[in-house]
């Protein structure tokens, strides 16, 4: 074996970073415990009576508190490294380990589109965009080139330039349209960025321990997990604020009242049926509707009997009443009676004496292209602060510029509010006394002192001319989190023993090359995955359990063939050496299509895929250096010493010894199976599936019971909560876990509290004393929402990353084999595969008492069959071209393929075996999480070793009758075959 010191180099150092690095998270793991104990005596002294919740809620406080004032105490012994750098080097788990919220945002380019025209508010600008936004959800092409289109389909003749040229403008009245698109196009990019951005700043001062935050640029997808978060309103909130802040002169009662009894009028005959308020209409329906704008935006005081019109500068709304004058505005009828100069807006949510929720509603004055006199611009430095009155407040001290705006806008305001608004809310309308100098204010409210930060922070971190929307998010309690880690944990280390147990039994102390290989394999992937900063997940568990498989599976390919060359004879010295020399090539090709599979998850998948894609990908890597190069030093040094490992056992000895089946003759038993596999791979898509919430859009939540819960109880009062919108409701793990997933509100903004309050509702009679609260903290586990232009994109990325795994194995084989009949063999073989997967998860969908779904964890299944049963089929066809180039005058390639398939049976079993083992273990113990995902592969690689053996090689008997399966080898006795087979 050649470069030998090299190998060895490498092998040291990576086992000394892998140590030093994990050795950070167990330095922290010790300190955060000392920690937590301190911090709990301190409660204990402090707060004798504190119990539950409280009791934690303070130790949680307490310890935050202690890890923040001690972060650059140094913790690591000897060297000293600080608290805080030994945390940033720590092994991240993701949020399903530790409870927290994940959410996948997309950056909106209507208000982008909107901002950068001449005229927001022309209708052909308008209605473009609005069928833009309605192609996306079904559409490849990207939001630029939809508007595009769209805007000259309708309007022909007509130019996009004259919707975005201007003067100091990039984009010219001469450009044509496929320039203008390609400038906007460029601009849309550079504001995606910005808000990317943006969002990183907001995140670093969110305080969030390892915030991880990725871009998808060509796709505007902004994925964000912050790990520990409990707060998602506060969350939604700061993550989709656009921070555009603003300042606006107000409108009086006094100088609109003309204007809003013509909206009020003219909502009445709309209403009421007439087009006009000179229309005839029912006089019961005219006097129904004659105070429907009244109802809903009522003047301060109708009568003036306090105060005078000229000094109303703002209406009434309940909060109840909102989304019905949201419509009413939206009407040309009502809109178009305010003046042409007006916007109207409304404040924060306030409660009354008598506990009513309202709000205030405001006519501001606009300038041209509804632009406010005052912008965020003009703002340098903000603030949390406190006004006079002791309340929490947001300080701003102004630019030069901004001084002197804020100085006009004051001096031509006296004696009137000046409203100050942020992304549309008003949150304060002082009333101006006197013009003000120096370019300081401040905007006072009713906020708490976290609320006055956030909006400070949003401010200082910029505003965003295309806000990013929320449209999938995923809250994990730290209950559930705990329970994944634990069963993945357990799932890890029963495979681990298991697989440890079977190298022994079957391939005696050669069990030991393997053992240690598979030791250094995950000692190395973890070590590369916490040196890299990678995030590990329950998914990604699930990848470190079957990489488990993967890495036996090189040492079994290797023994196994070792095993074959010791058989006929050979001494160990030349039986080892051939035995690695003629398994490289099988053993590099599984690992490729292996690898080639978690690659296109890596790059079609979103969320906790990718950590499942990672981890596999990094592990198949270091699986090729342990199992071929380090075995193979451990093999060479036990050797060397006139010493061998014994690679049989008794049970070894006998199993498939002289294997003879005649697997081709039964052929066309087999091809009727497949026959009919093929019917029920069609026929499940006429029986469908239960999709999961990712490819069907809406929002899924976890819920636990105090007592057993059968799902039939709940069912109907859910469907009547949900307003008649059928729940899918499944058990997980124990009657007392329901999964419950709802399209109630699917693809409306900002109705997560809506929904969850619907949820409540509908399971009051199985929630006996647990109030709204309680149920929001303790009983709901962990949520999901997906909005329809997220889902629809997933589902497209599940069917491009199957169809392109195919098409790259079928590239792959042909390029390998350089026969087009080893292409098809593979591709009919993969298709069973995953047909046999589609039926099973539709005709048992509703049989199984564990849930199964097409989500992204099947994509990952199917994907990962498809690599596995690759594994076993190309292994199968490198011996069928090795004996087809050595067989004798006049052998049948029936008779080829069955000694191809018979002499590498052991080794197809054992590899089988050994995947499928870790499978079931994660199956059995690895959690909620991962089960849909284990069960599908079980599965695959029952079906994939099926397939290898009865579709792939017997393919190769009936395509190309006449033609031989391969080259005959040129055979010199002074060297090897010019062709090695496996």
């Amino acid at each position: 074996m050649k470069l030998k010191g090299l190998i060895w180099f490498f092998a040291i150092a990576l086992i000394l970073i892998s140590i030093w690095e994990l050795s950070y998270t167990v330095v922290v793991r010790s300190y955060e415990a000392k920690v937590k104990t301190q911090a709990e005596k301190i409660v204990k002294s402090q707060y004798p009576e504190a119990t539950g919740e409280d009791k934690n809620a303070l130790v949680k406080t307490r310890m935050r508190h202690m890890l923040d004032s001690t972060k650059e105490k140094s913790i690591y012994p000897v060297i000293g490294t600080s608290y805080q750098k030994c945390k940033e080097n720590e092994l991240n788990l993701g949020l399903d380990l530790q409870g927290g919220m994940s959410v996948t945002m997309e950056v909106g380019l209507e208000g982008l589109l909107k901002s950068i025209s001449n005229n927001p508010k022309d209708p052909a600008l308008i209605k473009a965009i609005q069928t833009a936004t309605a192609q996306k959800i079904a559409s490849n092409s990207d939001y630029i080139t939809l508007f595009s289109k769209a805007f000259t389909q309708q309007n022909p003749g007509i130019s996009l330039a004259s919707k975005f040229a201007g003067a100091g403008k990039a984009i010219k009245i001469t450009d044509s349209d496929d320039k203008v698109t390609s400038d906007i196009r460029t601009i849309a990019k550079g504001a995606i960025n910005e808000t990317y951005k943006i969002l990183l700043k907001r995140i670093d001062k969110f305080g969030v321990a390892q915030p991880n935050i990725n871009l998808d640029e060509n796709k505007g997808i902004i994925q964000v997990e912050l790990a520990g978060v409990t707060d998602k309103e506060r969350v939604r909130k700061y993550l989709q604020a656009s921070a555009n802040l603003q300042f606006w002169a107000v409108y009086n009662l006094d100088e609109i009242g003309k204007g809003y009894e013509n909206a009020a009028t003219s909502l009445a005959a709309f209403l009421s049926g007439t087009t006009d308020s000179s229309g005839i209409a029912d006089s019961a329906k005219k006097a129904k509707y004659a105070s429907a704008l009244f109802e809903v935006m009522t003047p301060l005081d109708i009568r003036q009997e306090k105060i005078p019109y000229n000094r109303q500068y703002s209406f009434i709304t309940h909060a109840k009443d909102t989304a019905m004058l949201n419509y009413y505005l939206s009407l040309d009828v009502v809109r178009n009676s305010f003046p042409t100069d007006s916007k109207i807006l409304l404040g924060t949510e306030e409660v009354a004496e008598k506990g009513a929720k309202y709000m205030n509603v405001y006519v501001v004055k606009t300038l041209a292209g509804e632009k406010a006199p005052m912008d965020g611009e003009s703002v340098e430095e903000a603030f949390q602060g406190y006004d006079d009155k002791g309340a929490a407040s947001i300080k701003m001290n102004m630019t030069s510029t901004g001084a002197k705006k804020w100085f006009d806008l004051t001096k031509n305001n006296v004696n009137r509010p000046v409203a100050i608004a942020l992304d549309d809310i008003v949150y304060t309308a002082p009333n101006v006394v006197g013009a003000i100098e120096g370019g300081q204010t401040e905007i006072s409210g009713k906020f708490t002192t976290e609320e006055a930060q956030d909006l400070s922070n949003i401010l200082k971190s910029g505003k965003t001319n295309a806000p990013a929307k929320i449209v999938a998010e995923q809250v994990v309690g730290p209950t559930l989190g705990e329970a994944s880690v634990n069963g993945g944990m357990m799932a890890f280390g029963i495979a681990f023993l298991v697989i440890f147990s079977l190298m022994f039994l079957y391939y005696n102390s050669g069990g030991w090359v393997a053992n240690i290989s598979l030791v250094l394999n995950l000692l190395f992937t973890i070590g590369v995955l916490s040196a890299m900063g990678f995030t590990l997940t329950a998914a990604g568990i699930a990848g470190l359990v079957l990489t488990i498989g993967l890495a036996v599976d090189t040492n079994v390919i290797i023994f196994e063939r070792i095993k074959e060359e010791l058989t006929k004879g050979k001494a160990y010295p030349q039986a080892i050496n051939d035995g690695y020399r003629r398994s490289l090539a099988p053993v590099i090709d599984a690992h490729v299509t292996t690898f080639l599979t978690a690659a296109i998850l890596f790059v079609f998948g979103l969320g906790p895929v990718l950590g499942f894609a990672t981890t596999q990908m990094l592990g198949i890597v270091l699986s090729l250096f342990c199992g071929i190069l380090v075995s193979r030093l451990i093999t060479d040094f036990w050797t060397n010493k006139n010493r061998h490992f014994n690679y049989f056992t008794g049970i070894s000895k006998r199993v498939f010894k002289h294997a003879s089946f005649k697997f081709i003759e039964y052929r066309k038993v087999a091809y009727g199976i497949s026959v009919v596999v093929l019917l029920l791979g069609v026929g499940s898509y006429f029986n469908g599936f239960h999709e999961g919430v990712e490819f069907k859009g809406g929002r899924s939540y976890t819920v636990v019971f105090p007592q057993t819960v059968k799902n039939d109880a709940v069912r109907d009062d859910l469907k009547n909560a949900f307003e008649g919108d059928f729940p899918v409701i499944k058990t997980v793990g124990d009657s007392k876990h329901l999964n419950i997933t709802t399209s109630y509100k699917k693809g409306v903004d900002n109705a997560d509290s809506l929904v969850q309050t619907r949820l409540y509702q509908g399971l009051q009679k199985v929630l006996p004393g647990i109030s709204y609260a309680d149920f929001a903290k303790n009983n709901i586990l962990s949520s999901q929402t997906v909005q329809p232009t997220i889902s629809e994109e997933l589902k497209k990325g599940a069917i491009k990353a199957t169809l392109f795994a195919m098409l790259i194995i079928f590239l792959y084989i042909f390029v390998r084999f350089r026969d087009w009949r080893y292409s098809v063999g593979t591709i009919v073989a993969l298709l069973h595969d995953v047909f046999v997967t589609l039926a099973v998860f539709s005709f048992f969908k509703n049989i199984v008492p564990f849930p199964l779904e097409i989500d992204q964890h099947f994509i990952a299944a199917v994907l990962t069959v498809i690599g596995f049963s690759m594994n076993d089929t190309v292994i199968v066809f490198d011996r069928i071209r090795e004996y087809s180039g050595t067989a004798k005058k006049g052998e049948s390639k029936g008779s080829i393929i069955n000694r191809a398939i018979n002499d590498t049976l052991s080794r197809t079993i054992m590899t089988s075996l050994t995947v499928f083992l870790t499978i079931l273990i994660l199956f059995i113990f690895g959690g909620e999480v991962t089960r849909g995902f284990a069960f599908a592969m079980l599965i695959g690689v029952i079906t994939g070793t099926y397939s290898s053996i009865f579709v792939a090689s017997p393919v190769l008997v009936d395509l190309g009758k006449s033609k031989a399966l391969t080259q005959p080898l040129v055979i010199n006795t002074d060297k090897a075959a010019v062709t090695k087979g496996a």
